[in-house]
């Protein structure tokens, strides 16, 4: 028999899970929407400026001025629904190491097509 403590952690967990399985498909739609909309955003890309990747257009979105790829739109939206970040700027400081891994990786591969 589960504790009262245990049915409520679980209750949460799947509350929890629910929210994040909609904002993934909430966040899918967007990145449809898009290119429904206009087909062309498929070859349309950017540096987005929380994970660092280059990454397409379609389904990302502007946040108090730092513009985000889909994949961190669905991080942004699941930590914002969950209440785990208040603001877009402490994802990013949140992930910054991984920003900064993939700006390496970016110069390393540009002084291997300088050099050869």
């Amino acid at each position: 028999m589960l504790t009262a403590f245990e049915k409520r952690n679980m209750t949460q967990e799947k509350s929890e899970h629910e929210i994040v399985e909609e904002m993934s498909q909430v966040v899918e739609q967007m990145r449809i929407d898009d290119l429904e909309d206009n087909p062309d955003i498929a070859n349309e890309f950017f540096d987005c400026d929380c994970c660092g990747e280059n990454k397409c257009l379609a389904g990302s979105i502007e946040y108090e001025g730092y513009r985000l790829c889909n994949d961190c739109v669905l991080l942004a939206e699941t930590g914002f629904a969950l209440n785990k970040i208040k603001s877009v700027k402490e994802l990013i400081d949140s992930i910054e190491d991984r920003h900064l891994e993939e700006l390496a990786n970016f110069v390393k591969e540009e002084e291997k097509r300088s050099n050869n």
